[in-house]
This record gives structure tokens, C-alpha cells and sequence, in this order.
């Protein structure tokens, strides 16, 4: 079997986190500069067997897409362009950044290392890897 790859997409930094070979355990893998995701995705996949690539979908409380989507489409144009052949699927990431907080702060880690943005997003990708699990 081949991985599932999980994108916690942001303007700035991006969380990625992978399933194993057997797509049973979800495990945060990095967190990358947004403008470097697609060469990292990239070498991933020529190192990887990747089978799936979940993308976050925001949304606000009332269900309305969030401010952020146009930047997610602009990156899912650019993905789908450079791989093609890569299945792609949206889930819902609703809440994923404070349930990756409140996880940092179930687990015991200090102050200093929970205002990691890069780990929230690391944190906030396997959250939505997780979820799709799940279902």
C-alpha cells in the first residue's frame, strides 16, 4: 500500500503530516515555508509512495468558506498542474489549530515550545489525517 499525505495549508507555513505504509497510524512529519511546499512535495514523492494527498478545507461557523480558500485553490491549480496524476481530497479542518493547542498542552510541553507555530501546523495536519482515518 502507499502512504496518505495530509496538508494543513497556510500564506506562511505549511503542516504536513503522513499515514505508514499501511494507513493506519498518522504521524506529523514537518512543518515547511509555504513557498517551498511544492519542490518538498516533490522530492517526497519521488522518495515516497504516495497514494492520497488531503488538503484542509477552512470554513467559517456559519459553513461559508474562509478568507483563506482562495489561497488554497490558487495552491490546489498549481498542484494538480505539476502532479496530475495525484489524488487529491478536501476535509474539513474546522477547529484543527486549538484542538492541536489543547493537545500540546494535554501532552506536557512548556510554554515556550506551544507558541511553535510550525508545531501547531505539524500538529494541526495530523489532526485532519486523523479525522479522515476515522471515517
Amino acid at each position: 500500500m502507499a502512504r496518505i499525505l495530509a496538508i494543513d495549508y497556510g500564506t506562511k507555513r505549511t503542516g504536513i503530516a503522513v499515514t505508514d505504509e499501511l494507513q493506519i497510524i498518522a504521524s506529523g512529519l514537518t512543518t515547511v515555508n509555504t513557498g517551498e511546499l511544492l519542490p518538498f512535495l516533490e522530492r517526497y514523492f519521488r522518495e515516497e509512495k504516495v497514494e492520497l494527498v488531503l488538503v484542509g478545507e477552512p470554513k467559517q461557523k456559519d459553513g461559508s468558506a474562509s478568507q483563506s480558500e482562495v489561497h488554497i485553490q490558487e495552491f490546489l491549480k498549481s498542484f494538480s498542474e505539476k502532479f496530475p496524476s495525484m489524488s487529491v481530497k478536501r476535509v474539513d479542518e474546522a477547529f484543527t489549530s486549538k484542538m492541536a493547542f489543547q493537545t500540546m498542552i494535554d501532552s506536557g510541553l512548556k510554554k515556550k515550545k506551544r507558541r511553535d507555530k510550525a508545531l501547531i501546523d505539524e500538529i494541526s495536519a495530523t489532526i485532519i489525517l486523523q479525522s479522515y482515518l476515522y471515517k
